[in-house]
Protein backbone atom coordinates (compact mmCIF):
# COMPACT_ATOMS: atom_id res chain seq x y z
CA UNK A 1 0.00 0.00 0.00
CA UNK A 2 1.48 3.41 -0.79
CA UNK A 3 2.28 5.74 2.07
CA UNK A 4 -0.68 8.04 1.44
CA UNK A 5 -3.18 5.21 1.67
CA UNK A 6 -1.34 3.70 4.62
CA UNK A 7 -1.65 6.90 6.61
CA UNK A 8 -5.12 7.66 5.41
CA UNK A 9 -7.22 6.27 8.19
CA UNK A 10 -5.23 7.42 11.21
CA UNK A 11 -7.12 8.03 14.57
CA UNK A 12 -9.77 7.16 16.59
CA UNK A 13 -12.57 7.10 16.54
CA UNK A 14 -14.61 8.63 16.52
CA UNK A 15 -16.35 12.17 14.96
CA UNK A 16 -18.95 12.93 12.32
CA UNK A 17 -20.55 16.07 10.88
CA UNK A 18 -23.30 15.63 8.40
CA UNK A 19 -25.08 18.42 6.69
CA UNK A 20 -28.30 17.74 4.91
CA UNK A 21 -28.22 20.52 2.36
CA UNK A 22 -29.99 20.47 -0.94
CA UNK A 23 -29.53 22.55 -4.05
CA UNK A 24 -28.37 26.15 -4.03
CA UNK A 25 -31.85 27.49 -3.68
CA UNK A 26 -32.51 25.48 -0.54
CA UNK A 27 -29.86 27.26 1.50
CA UNK A 28 -30.39 30.86 0.40
CA UNK A 29 -33.00 33.55 0.90
CA UNK A 30 -34.17 36.74 -0.69
CA UNK A 31 -32.34 38.94 1.83
CA UNK A 32 -28.99 37.34 1.10
CA UNK A 33 -28.97 35.01 4.08
CA UNK A 34 -27.61 31.51 3.62
CA UNK A 35 -28.30 28.43 5.72
CA UNK A 36 -25.56 25.82 5.69
CA UNK A 37 -26.63 22.25 6.31
CA UNK A 38 -24.24 20.47 8.64
CA UNK A 39 -24.45 16.80 9.65
CA UNK A 40 -22.17 15.27 12.31
CA UNK A 41 -21.74 11.93 14.03
CA UNK A 42 -22.39 11.73 17.74
CA UNK A 43 -19.38 11.09 19.96
CA UNK A 44 -21.29 11.26 23.20
CA UNK A 45 -22.49 8.21 25.10
CA UNK A 46 -25.48 10.01 26.63
CA UNK A 47 -27.65 13.07 26.04
CA UNK A 48 -25.66 15.23 28.45
CA UNK A 49 -22.48 14.95 26.35
CA UNK A 50 -23.98 14.52 22.89
CA UNK A 51 -22.04 16.19 20.09
CA UNK A 52 -25.26 18.05 19.33
CA UNK A 53 -24.47 20.39 22.23
CA UNK A 54 -21.00 21.14 20.89
CA UNK A 55 -22.04 21.79 17.30
CA UNK A 56 -25.03 23.95 18.20
CA UNK A 57 -22.75 26.09 20.35
CA UNK A 58 -20.25 26.42 17.50
CA UNK A 59 -23.06 27.25 15.07
CA UNK A 60 -24.55 29.87 17.40
CA UNK A 61 -21.23 31.64 17.93
CA UNK A 62 -20.42 31.47 14.22
CA UNK A 63 -23.73 33.06 13.25
CA UNK A 64 -23.21 35.77 15.87
CA UNK A 65 -19.99 36.66 14.03
CA UNK A 66 -21.52 36.11 10.56
CA UNK A 67 -25.18 37.18 10.84
CA UNK A 68 -26.06 36.33 7.23
CA UNK A 69 -24.88 32.70 7.55
CA UNK A 70 -26.93 30.34 9.66
CA UNK A 71 -26.03 26.70 10.32
CA UNK A 72 -28.61 23.92 10.56
CA UNK A 73 -27.05 21.18 12.70
CA UNK A 74 -28.02 17.51 12.51
CA UNK A 75 -26.15 14.95 14.62
CA UNK A 76 -26.55 11.23 13.82
CA UNK A 77 -25.33 8.21 15.76
CA UNK A 78 -22.51 6.16 14.30
CA UNK A 79 -24.71 3.17 13.54
CA UNK A 80 -26.92 5.18 11.19
CA UNK A 81 -24.67 7.88 9.78
CA UNK A 82 -23.50 6.00 6.67
CA UNK A 83 -26.94 4.91 5.54
CA UNK A 84 -28.60 8.25 6.28
CA UNK A 85 -25.97 10.24 4.41
CA UNK A 86 -26.27 7.85 1.46
CA UNK A 87 -30.03 8.46 1.43
CA UNK A 88 -29.49 12.23 1.61
CA UNK A 89 -27.22 12.14 -1.41
CA UNK A 90 -29.48 9.84 -3.43
CA UNK A 91 -32.52 12.04 -2.70
CA UNK A 92 -30.74 15.27 -3.60
CA UNK A 93 -30.80 16.45 0.00
CA UNK A 94 -27.02 16.92 -0.08
CA UNK A 95 -25.12 18.33 2.90
CA UNK A 96 -23.05 21.48 2.65
CA UNK A 97 -20.67 20.09 5.25
CA UNK A 98 -20.29 16.50 6.38
CA UNK A 99 -17.96 15.14 9.02
CA UNK A 100 -17.72 11.37 9.10
CA UNK A 101 -15.41 8.40 8.75
CA UNK A 102 -14.72 8.39 5.00
CA UNK A 103 -14.60 10.67 2.01
CA UNK A 104 -13.11 8.81 -0.97
CA UNK A 105 -16.39 7.51 -2.41
CA UNK A 106 -17.70 11.07 -2.53
CA UNK A 107 -14.58 12.08 -4.42
CA UNK A 108 -15.21 9.29 -6.93
CA UNK A 109 -18.69 10.71 -7.53
CA UNK A 110 -17.28 14.24 -7.96
CA UNK A 111 -19.36 15.60 -5.08
CA UNK A 112 -16.76 17.47 -3.05
CA UNK A 113 -14.87 20.72 -3.11
CA UNK A 114 -11.10 20.47 -2.92
CA UNK A 115 -9.73 21.34 0.51
CA UNK A 116 -7.96 24.39 -0.86
CA UNK A 117 -11.30 25.71 -2.10
CA UNK A 118 -12.95 25.68 1.33
CA UNK A 119 -10.06 26.29 3.74
CA UNK A 120 -7.97 29.42 4.03
CA UNK A 121 -4.22 29.07 3.55
CA UNK A 122 -3.75 29.71 7.27
CA UNK A 123 -6.09 26.87 8.27
CA UNK A 124 -4.53 24.46 5.77
CA UNK A 125 -1.04 25.30 7.02
CA UNK A 126 -2.16 24.52 10.57
CA UNK A 127 -3.13 20.93 9.71
CA UNK A 128 -0.54 18.34 10.75
CA UNK A 129 1.11 17.33 7.48
CA UNK A 130 0.64 13.57 7.74
CA UNK A 131 -3.09 13.97 8.35
CA UNK A 132 -3.52 16.51 5.55
CA UNK A 133 -1.75 14.09 3.18
CA UNK A 134 -4.02 11.32 4.40
CA UNK A 135 -6.97 13.30 3.04
CA UNK A 136 -5.68 13.06 -0.52
CA UNK A 137 -6.99 11.07 -3.44
CA UNK A 138 -4.59 10.90 -6.39
CA UNK A 139 -2.51 13.73 -4.93
CA UNK A 140 -5.37 16.18 -4.30
CA UNK A 141 -6.73 16.80 -0.82
CA UNK A 142 -10.48 16.52 -0.36
CA UNK A 143 -10.76 15.04 3.11
CA UNK A 144 -10.10 17.49 5.94
CA UNK A 145 -8.98 15.70 9.12
CA UNK A 146 -10.92 16.69 12.21
CA UNK A 147 -9.82 14.44 15.07
CA UNK A 148 -7.54 11.47 15.47
CA UNK A 149 -7.42 8.54 17.79
CA UNK A 150 -5.68 5.24 18.37
CA UNK A 151 -6.52 1.98 20.08
CA UNK A 152 -4.84 0.52 23.14
CA UNK A 153 -5.54 -2.33 25.56
CA UNK A 154 -7.52 -1.38 28.69
CA UNK A 155 -7.73 -3.60 31.76
CA UNK A 156 -9.39 -3.37 35.17
CA UNK A 157 -6.63 -3.41 37.80
CA UNK A 158 -8.97 -4.36 40.65
CA UNK A 159 -10.38 -7.35 38.75
CA UNK A 160 -6.86 -8.40 37.79
CA UNK A 161 -5.81 -8.29 41.45
CA UNK A 162 -8.79 -10.41 42.52
CA UNK A 163 -7.92 -12.96 39.84
CA UNK A 164 -4.25 -13.04 40.79
CA UNK A 165 -3.06 -11.47 37.52
CA UNK A 166 0.02 -9.30 38.01
CA UNK A 167 0.51 -7.67 34.62
CA UNK A 168 -1.27 -6.95 31.37
CA UNK A 169 -1.21 -9.82 28.86
CA UNK A 170 1.16 -9.41 25.94
CA UNK A 171 0.12 -12.36 23.77
CA UNK A 172 -3.18 -14.02 22.86
CA UNK A 173 -2.32 -17.03 25.00
CA UNK A 174 -1.68 -14.76 27.99
CA UNK A 175 -4.96 -12.95 27.31
CA UNK A 176 -6.82 -16.27 27.24
CA UNK A 177 -5.14 -17.39 30.47
CA UNK A 178 -6.08 -14.11 32.15
CA UNK A 179 -9.67 -14.45 30.91
CA UNK A 180 -9.89 -17.97 32.33
CA UNK A 181 -8.66 -16.80 35.74
CA UNK A 182 -11.17 -13.95 35.76
CA UNK A 183 -14.04 -16.25 34.86
CA UNK A 184 -13.06 -18.65 37.65
CA UNK A 185 -12.25 -16.14 40.40
CA UNK A 186 -14.38 -13.04 39.63
CA UNK A 187 -17.84 -14.35 38.71
CA UNK A 188 -20.26 -11.90 37.13
CA UNK A 189 -17.52 -10.09 35.18
CA UNK A 190 -17.14 -10.65 31.43
CA UNK A 191 -13.42 -11.37 31.01
CA UNK A 192 -12.97 -9.82 27.56
CA UNK A 193 -15.38 -7.47 25.78
CA UNK A 194 -15.46 -8.31 22.07
CA UNK A 195 -17.63 -5.73 20.25
CA UNK A 196 -18.16 -7.05 16.74
CA UNK A 197 -21.55 -5.43 16.20
CA UNK A 198 -22.14 -2.91 13.40
CA UNK A 199 -20.71 0.03 15.34
CA UNK A 200 -17.20 -1.41 15.70
CA UNK A 201 -16.86 -4.55 13.58
CA UNK A 202 -14.43 -2.94 11.16
CA UNK A 203 -12.16 -1.74 13.99
CA UNK A 204 -12.13 -4.72 16.36
CA UNK A 205 -11.74 -7.10 13.42
CA UNK A 206 -8.72 -5.28 12.06
CA UNK A 207 -7.05 -5.16 15.48
CA UNK A 208 -7.23 -8.94 15.82
CA UNK A 209 -6.17 -9.50 12.22
CA UNK A 210 -3.16 -7.24 12.68
CA UNK A 211 -2.30 -9.28 15.75
CA UNK A 212 -1.81 -12.30 13.48
CA UNK A 213 0.07 -10.45 10.76
CA UNK A 214 -3.03 -9.95 8.63
CA UNK A 215 -5.06 -6.94 7.60
CA UNK A 216 -7.54 -5.61 5.07
CA UNK A 217 -5.11 -5.07 2.19
CA UNK A 218 -1.76 -6.28 0.92
CA UNK A 219 1.24 -3.97 0.27
CA UNK A 220 -0.14 -3.21 -3.19
CA UNK A 221 -3.46 -2.03 -1.79
CA UNK A 222 -5.53 -5.02 -2.94
CA UNK A 223 -8.16 -6.33 -0.52
CA UNK A 224 -7.25 -9.48 1.43
CA UNK A 225 -10.30 -9.78 3.68
CA UNK A 226 -10.26 -13.58 3.53
CA UNK A 227 -6.50 -13.94 3.77
CA UNK A 228 -5.12 -16.91 5.71
CA UNK A 229 -3.97 -14.76 8.65
CA UNK A 230 -7.43 -13.17 8.97
CA UNK A 231 -9.26 -16.50 8.89
CA UNK A 232 -6.83 -17.83 11.52
CA UNK A 233 -7.45 -14.79 13.75
CA UNK A 234 -11.22 -15.32 13.74
CA UNK A 235 -10.80 -19.04 14.20
CA UNK A 236 -8.72 -18.35 17.29
CA UNK A 237 -11.38 -15.99 18.65
CA UNK A 238 -14.09 -18.57 18.05
CA UNK A 239 -12.23 -21.42 19.73
CA UNK A 240 -10.51 -19.54 22.54
CA UNK A 241 -12.82 -16.72 23.61
CA UNK A 242 -16.34 -17.15 22.20
CA UNK A 243 -16.99 -20.89 22.61
CA UNK A 244 -15.43 -21.08 26.12
CA UNK A 245 -17.67 -18.21 27.26
CA UNK A 246 -14.83 -15.77 27.95
CA UNK A 247 -16.54 -12.92 26.09
CA UNK A 248 -20.08 -11.91 25.19
CA UNK A 249 -22.43 -14.67 24.11
CA UNK A 250 -23.23 -12.79 20.88
CA UNK A 251 -20.26 -10.57 19.98
CA UNK A 252 -21.59 -10.04 16.44
CA UNK A 253 -24.52 -8.07 17.86
CA UNK A 254 -22.59 -6.26 20.61
CA UNK A 255 -21.62 -2.67 19.88
CA UNK A 256 -18.65 -0.68 21.14
CA UNK A 257 -20.93 1.57 23.17
CA UNK A 258 -22.08 -1.44 25.19
CA UNK A 259 -18.52 -2.71 25.70
CA UNK A 260 -17.27 0.70 26.84
CA UNK A 261 -20.20 1.18 29.20
CA UNK A 262 -19.64 -2.28 30.68
CA UNK A 263 -15.96 -1.57 31.28
CA UNK A 264 -16.74 1.77 32.90
CA UNK A 265 -19.26 0.00 35.15
CA UNK A 266 -16.77 -2.69 36.17
CA UNK A 267 -18.75 -5.37 34.33
CA UNK A 268 -15.95 -6.42 31.99
CA UNK A 269 -12.23 -6.71 32.65
CA UNK A 270 -10.44 -6.24 29.31
CA UNK A 271 -11.04 -4.65 25.92
CA UNK A 272 -9.45 -2.64 23.15
CA UNK A 273 -10.41 1.00 23.58
CA UNK A 274 -9.71 4.52 22.43
CA UNK A 275 -9.06 7.61 24.59
CA UNK A 276 -12.73 8.42 25.24
CA UNK A 277 -12.79 5.37 27.53
CA UNK A 278 -10.43 7.15 29.92
CA UNK A 279 -13.01 9.64 31.19
CA UNK A 280 -15.75 7.03 31.17
CA UNK A 281 -13.58 4.83 33.38
CA UNK A 282 -12.86 7.70 35.75
CA UNK A 283 -16.55 8.57 35.95
CA UNK A 284 -17.26 4.92 36.80
CA UNK A 285 -14.46 4.92 39.38
CA UNK A 286 -12.68 2.07 37.60
CA UNK A 287 -8.99 1.69 38.41
CA UNK A 288 -7.82 1.04 34.86
CA UNK A 289 -4.52 0.36 33.14
CA UNK A 290 -3.49 0.98 29.52
CA UNK A 291 -1.01 -1.21 27.64
CA UNK A 292 -0.06 -2.15 24.07
CA UNK A 293 -2.53 -4.47 22.35
CA UNK A 294 -1.72 -8.19 22.72
CA UNK A 295 -0.77 -9.97 19.51
CA UNK A 296 -0.57 -13.65 18.73
CA UNK A 297 3.05 -13.97 19.84
CA UNK A 298 3.56 -10.75 21.80
CA UNK A 299 2.51 -7.15 22.30
CA UNK A 300 1.92 -5.29 19.06
CA UNK A 301 4.30 -2.52 18.11
CA UNK A 302 1.53 -1.10 15.95
CA UNK A 303 -2.01 -0.08 16.74
CA UNK A 304 -5.15 0.81 14.86
CA UNK A 305 -5.18 4.50 14.08
CA UNK A 306 -8.28 6.38 13.04
CA UNK A 307 -9.01 9.83 11.71
CA UNK A 308 -12.43 11.30 11.19
CA UNK A 309 -12.98 13.69 8.35
CA UNK A 310 -14.77 16.83 7.32
CA UNK A 311 -15.75 17.41 3.70
CA UNK A 312 -17.66 20.07 1.80
CA UNK A 313 -20.17 19.30 -0.95
CA UNK A 314 -20.40 21.34 -4.15
CA UNK A 315 -24.15 20.84 -4.64
CA UNK A 316 -25.29 23.84 -2.59
CA UNK A 317 -22.84 26.24 -4.21
CA UNK A 318 -21.96 27.80 -0.86
CA UNK A 319 -18.18 27.69 -1.18
CA UNK A 320 -17.42 31.03 0.45
CA UNK A 321 -19.86 30.49 3.31
CA UNK A 322 -18.45 27.01 3.93
CA UNK A 323 -14.92 28.43 3.95
CA UNK A 324 -15.92 30.96 6.59
CA UNK A 325 -17.54 28.27 8.72
CA UNK A 326 -14.69 25.78 8.46
CA UNK A 327 -12.08 28.40 9.29
CA UNK A 328 -14.12 29.19 12.39
CA UNK A 329 -14.67 25.53 13.31
CA UNK A 330 -10.94 24.79 12.96
CA UNK A 331 -9.84 27.56 15.32
CA UNK A 332 -7.86 26.38 18.36
CA UNK A 333 -10.68 27.40 20.70
CA UNK A 334 -13.10 25.01 19.02
CA UNK A 335 -10.84 22.08 18.18
CA UNK A 336 -9.31 22.08 21.66
CA UNK A 337 -12.75 22.06 23.26
CA UNK A 338 -13.88 19.10 21.15
CA UNK A 339 -10.70 17.11 21.68
CA UNK A 340 -10.77 17.66 25.43
CA UNK A 341 -14.49 16.91 25.71
CA UNK A 342 -14.15 13.51 24.04
CA UNK A 343 -10.53 12.65 24.92
CA UNK A 344 -9.49 12.62 21.28
CA UNK A 345 -6.19 13.62 19.74
CA UNK A 346 -5.73 16.68 17.58
CA UNK A 347 -4.93 17.07 13.90
CA UNK A 348 -3.90 20.72 14.02
CA UNK A 349 -0.48 22.02 15.06
CA UNK A 350 -1.65 24.69 17.51
CA UNK A 351 -4.01 22.33 19.35
CA UNK A 352 -1.38 19.59 19.50
CA UNK A 353 1.11 22.00 21.04
CA UNK A 354 -1.48 23.16 23.56
CA UNK A 355 -2.44 19.62 24.57
CA UNK A 356 1.15 18.46 25.01
CA UNK A 357 2.20 21.45 27.11
CA UNK A 358 -0.76 22.46 29.25
CA UNK A 359 -0.37 19.54 31.69
CA UNK A 360 -3.98 18.40 31.38
CA UNK A 361 -3.44 15.35 29.17
CA UNK A 362 -1.04 12.95 30.88
CA UNK A 363 -3.63 10.20 30.43
CA UNK A 364 -3.22 10.51 26.68
CA UNK A 365 0.55 10.01 26.70
CA UNK A 366 0.31 6.25 25.96
CA UNK A 367 -1.81 7.04 22.90
CA UNK A 368 0.51 9.78 21.68
CA UNK A 369 3.32 7.21 21.94
CA UNK A 370 1.38 4.57 19.95
CA UNK A 371 0.10 6.85 17.20
CA UNK A 372 3.35 7.05 15.16
CA UNK A 373 3.20 3.26 14.78
CA UNK A 374 -0.48 3.13 13.82
CA UNK A 375 -1.89 1.10 10.95
CA UNK A 376 -4.86 2.58 9.16
CA UNK A 377 -7.95 1.69 7.19
CA UNK A 378 -7.50 2.07 3.40
CA UNK A 379 -9.49 5.27 3.56
CA UNK A 380 -8.03 6.78 0.39
CA UNK A 381 -9.43 3.87 -1.62
CA UNK A 382 -12.63 4.99 -3.31
CA UNK A 383 -14.29 1.65 -2.54
CA UNK A 384 -13.51 1.69 1.19
CA UNK A 385 -16.79 3.23 2.35
CA UNK A 386 -18.77 0.51 0.58
CA UNK A 387 -16.47 -2.26 1.81
CA UNK A 388 -16.44 -0.87 5.35
CA UNK A 389 -20.24 -0.80 5.37
CA UNK A 390 -20.32 -4.49 4.44
CA UNK A 391 -17.82 -5.34 7.20
CA UNK A 392 -19.94 -3.45 9.73
CA UNK A 393 -23.03 -5.29 8.55
CA UNK A 394 -21.78 -8.88 8.64
CA UNK A 395 -18.11 -9.00 9.57
CA UNK A 396 -18.77 -9.85 13.20
CA UNK A 397 -20.42 -13.12 12.23
CA UNK A 398 -17.00 -14.36 11.15
CA UNK A 399 -16.62 -15.69 14.71
CA UNK A 400 -19.27 -18.25 13.75
CA UNK A 401 -17.85 -19.34 10.36
CA UNK A 402 -14.59 -17.49 9.61
CA UNK A 403 -13.78 -18.84 6.14
CA UNK A 404 -17.33 -18.49 4.80
CA UNK A 405 -18.05 -15.00 6.11
CA UNK A 406 -14.66 -13.54 5.21
CA UNK A 407 -14.85 -15.21 1.81
CA UNK A 408 -18.20 -13.56 1.13
CA UNK A 409 -16.83 -10.19 2.21
CA UNK A 410 -13.84 -10.61 -0.09
CA UNK A 411 -16.15 -11.26 -3.04
CA UNK A 412 -18.10 -8.08 -2.24
CA UNK A 413 -14.87 -6.09 -1.97
CA UNK A 414 -13.66 -7.40 -5.33
CA UNK A 415 -17.04 -6.57 -6.87
CA UNK A 416 -16.81 -3.02 -5.51
CA UNK A 417 -13.37 -2.63 -7.08
CA UNK A 418 -14.62 -4.01 -10.41
CA UNK A 419 -17.57 -1.59 -10.42
CA UNK A 420 -15.61 1.59 -9.73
Amino acid sequence: MNKRLFVAACTIGVLTLTACGGGQGDGGSANGEVTLKLVAADYGDKASNSSTLYWKDVAQRFTAAHPKIKVDVQVINWNDIDSQVKTMIQSGNVPDVLQTGGYADKVADDLLYRADEVLSERTRANLIDSFAQAGEVDGTQYGIPFVSSARAFFYNKQVFAKAGITEAPKSWDELKAAAEKIKAKVPGVTPYALPLGPEEAQGESLIWELGNGGGYTNPNGAYTLDGKANVEAFSWLKSNLVEPGLTYANPATTDRKTAFADFAAGKTAMLNGHPSLIQMSKDGKVDYGVAPIPGRTGALRSTLGVADWTMAFKDGGHKEEVRAFLDFAYSKENTLKFDETYNLMPVTEDTLQEMTTNGRHKDLEPFFALLPHAVFYPLGDTTWDAVSAEIKKSGGTAVDDPAKVLGELQKKAEAAVADQ
